[in-house]
């Protein structure tokens, strides 16, 4: 009789999940007459919602999912755990349980999808990092409370402090926190009877615009659409540090915030350096146009933590949740292809180049490029649409 293939997805976020989903659903659960068994290894007990972690940060809504309320998890054993290395030559893991316990596990095909990291500055550049649930919290907890002490203080200077927040770093991740904690800020001010009008929020960037990704146009809509939401954008400068309620600049200014937020950008997720597998110097797995590990015999790599290259046109796959999209579906076939004996499909680059952000309830922006033409959407249908592209990211839809 012949034994059962296993297959071991190490990563339960946007692109564990795809992995899992993609390969599962091509295979039917058997190859070649053989049964395969399918084993989830990720350190979180759900998957995180990791695009929508400023909303814990800003409201109360819930972003891990469990793995049960998943179609495609039935018949997935999850293992609760961090990997500490791989050995290709013997196909088999060594991993960290949930209760700190070393232990190993065999496979025959292994998908590694831990994707990538929240950059974090020098501990002692102050403020909070947005990395996780657990400062997600911290930063909630924070602003409310600046809030509540507002609504006592009779110092206009101080209660003018309370009410601002520098959120550090303008990519999509700055843009989208910024939007809708100002807009949260101003809600609850109204309520605690403080004037709405007197939050701040800043939004410092280190380039001379927003969305460096496209033409100028867009940057400068989303620039306008952020000022009627509350927030300022400061342009060319940096956040040093910041330290006893006092945000310093680069260029020698100085402002009076109750929080300083850091939003600066991903790395690939640092566990990679322990497993063993060939890396970029910049900490990517390096994978061929078939997402093969190299040197490793049934390992793939999809998603933020691999280093993947469009072999027509040079060009690299961004860290982006809608990379994971086109990798998924062509995961799934190459495997399939792998197993079978068959050539494999290829990577190939995103037909659009497709950019959406979500800018606070109702507001958002899409930009789209094809054929030298921009198609930017904004307001409802662009939030929608952004909401769309989160569910679809988390396997909602």
């Amino acid at each position: 009789m012949m034994k059962d293939l296993t297959c071991i997805i190490i990563g339960g976020g946007h692109a564990g999940l795809a992995a899992l989903k993609a390969i599962k659903e091509e295979t039917q659960h058997m190859a070649n007459g053989q049964r395969i068994r399918f084993v989830l290894l990720e350190k979180q007990p759900g998957h995180v919602r990791k695009i929508l972690l400023f909303r814990p940060a800003v409201g109360e809504e819930k972003i891990m999912i469990p793995w049960t309320h998943y179609g495609f998890s039935e018949g997935v054993e999850f293992v609760q755990g961090t990997v500490t290395s791989v050995d290709s030559w013997e196909k088999q893991i060594r991993y960290e349980d949930a209760q700190g316990n070393n232990a190993r596990i065999r496979y025959d095909l292994l998908v590694v999808a831990v994707g990538s990291v929240i950059r974090q500055p020098d501990p002692d550049q102050g403020g909070i990092s947005l990395t996780d649930l657990q400062t997600a919290a911290v930063i909630r907890e924070r602003w409310r409370a600046n809030l509540r002490q507002a609504v006592g203080e009779k110092n206009p200077k101080e209660r003018k402090r309370l009410m601002t927040v520098a959120v550090a770093g303008a990519g999509i991740s700055g843009i989208e926190t910024s939007s809708e904690l100002a807009l949260e800020m101003q809600k609850e001010a109204s309520s605690l009877g403080l004037n709405p009008s007197d939050i701040s929020v800043y939004l410092v960037s280190g380039q001379e615009r927003l969305f460096m990704e496209g033409p100028e146009k867009v940057g400068r809509k989303l620039d306008q659409i952020l000022s009627e939401c509350g927030v300022t954008v400061l342009y060319n400068r940096k956040v040093m540090r910041e330290e006893a309620g006092v945000v310093k600049l680069n260029n020698g200014d100085r402002l009076s915030v109750g929080l300083c937020i850091w939003t600066i950008g991903l790395i690939p997720n640092p566990a990679l350096r322990t497993m063993g597998l060939p890396l970029t110097p910049d900490g990517q797995v390096l994978v061929d146009e078939s997402y093969r590990v190299q040197g490793a015999q049934g390992v793939y790599s999809i998603g933020d933590c691999a280093r993947i290259v469009d072999p027509k046109t040079g060009k690299a796959a961004l860290m982006r949740c809608a990379e994971v999209a086109l990798q998924e579906d062509r995961l799934g076939k190459i495997v399939v292809a792998d197993l079978e004996g068959r050539p494999a499909p290829v990577h190939k680059s995103a037909p659009i180049d497709l950019f959406c952000i979500g800018l606070g309830e109702n507001r958002g922006l899409v930009w789209g490029h094809k054929w030298g033409l921009d198609m930017i959407i904004t307001g409802k249908p662009a939030w929608k649409f952004r909401n769309l592209a989160w569910d679809a990211g988390s396997k909602l839809r």
